[in-house]
């Protein structure tokens, strides 16, 4: 039976949409929840993170900047940063690749924006549904197409299908999301690079990473497109350093491209666009003790993400896409509305979580949940059985 909103729940649900239309194709933020009366959020299932790794964050914080180092927490507020090319150095280590060719951003959104404004020139493709800045960054006089991901395949990327698009619609720029984002699905190593030497003709391949370190648990630093970049000129992949580490408020990520093209980055600006606080955290990456603890983040949240599919998957009334990044988009199949499924689970629970009717490319009643502790997960797992058996 579909949900029946009360009274109280309709007028949430009506600040909510009211919020929803500032926010255009992202979510409100939890802070900008704060501003709805009536409810509180106390467990975040709609933005990205993995919660063990800010908990590591926090404690290396905490030592260097403690009530006996607040000298320290002084000259990282008062002193400039690094500036981009020596932040670069910094991911060396971890990314695998010279400094000369990683360009450090304010956040994967910032890095996605410059590859569009600057090297995106005639039409870019990009497969649905994703990530919106994809579809909303391209400047103008450049036409996006779609690719749509088929739901009966359970949106994964087809290389067949995709490259016929390709080959139809002729773009200059192409996306590629892995793992792909609502879905978490995963496109191997093997068939990317095939992908790669098809679409060698293409002006600019984008190969965002964000998730990447859920997708794997048998590799320490599971990235294989970003040690392709000499391979392949045209290709750049695009890291996201919120999701895996738990920073998202540091405003972090980096990009991984040719030479020539970070030049024209850096020739036209981002010279210091990047906090004392996230050159901080680039430098916990080259502590090995930090980068060990890590490592014990990284695999307890892939094997409670893998634990919380299970016990969402039991559910009636649910369709589960199996993921590789650390989130589940889910299809509401009992008639339910997506944005009442999202107002009760709010209103009754205080739980929050992504509704999906701003995703293009997404035919149905949809909600995306992130995976984030197993005591959160359970609790999710129990208010979606309470909402279901109603």
């Amino acid at each position: 039976m579909p949900i029946k909103l009360t009274a109280f729940e309709h007028k949430i649900a009506k600040q909510l949409a009211a919020l929803k239309r500032k926010s255009g194709s992202h979510s409100p933020s939890p802070a900008m929840l704060r501003d709805v009366s009536g409810i509180t959020v106390k467990h975040d299932f709609c933005f990205l993170s993995n919660p063990y790794a800010t908990d590591l964050f926090l404690k290396y914080w905490k030592r260097d900047f403690g009530n006996k180092n607040t000298r320290n927490l002084h000259k990282l507020v008062e002193q400039y940063p690094s500036q981009n090319r020596v932040l670069a150095g910094k991911l060396e280590k971890i990314v695998g690749v010279p400094a000369q060719h990683i360009f450090v951003g304010n956040g994967a959104t910032e890095i996605i924006q410059a590859m569009l404004q600057n090297f995106a020139k005639r039409k870019i493709l990009v497969p649905v549904p994703t990530f919106s800045p994809y579809l909303e960054f391209a400047p103008k006089g450049v036409k996006t197409v779609i690719h749509q991901l088929r739901k009966e395949a359970g949106f994964k990327l087809e290389a067949k299908r995709f490259l016929k698009d390709i080959q139809r619609e002729k773009p200059d720029s192409v996306v590629i999301i892995n793992p792909s984002n609502p879905d978490g699905g995963y496109v191997s190593a093997s068939t990317l690079r095939q992908l790669l030497e098809k679409l060698r003709h293409i002006g600019i391949v984008i190969i965002d990473e964000s998730f990447i370190h859920f997708a794997d648990k048998n590799k320490r630093t599971p990235q294989d497109a970003a040690r392709l970049v000499n391979t392949f000129p045209n290709l750049v992949v695009i890291k996201s350093l919120s999701k895996d580490f738990g920073i998202a408020g540091l405003r972090l990520g980096y990009g991984v491209m040719s030479k020539q093209r970070i030049s024209t980055l850096l020739a036209r600006g981002y010279l210091w666009n990047i906090s004392g606080f996230g050159e901080y955290f680039l430098n916990l990456l080259n502590n090995r003790g930090f980068m060990k603890e890590y490592e014990k983040a990284r695999l307890l949240a892939i094997r409670e993400r893998d634990d919380f599919f299970t016990q969402l998957s039991t559910l009636k009334g649910l369709k589960v896409y199996p993921s590789r990044a650390n989130m589940f988009l889910i299809e509401l199949l009992g008639g339910s509305r997506a944005e009442d499924f999202m107002v009760t689970l709010l209103a009754r629970y205080g739980i929050y979580v992504r509704l999906c009717k701003d995703k293009i490319g997404l035919n149905g009643e949809f909600i995306r949940i992130a995976s984030c502790k197993a005591k959160e997960n359970l609790k999710l797992v129990r208010a979606l059985k309470n909402i279901l058996s109603e």
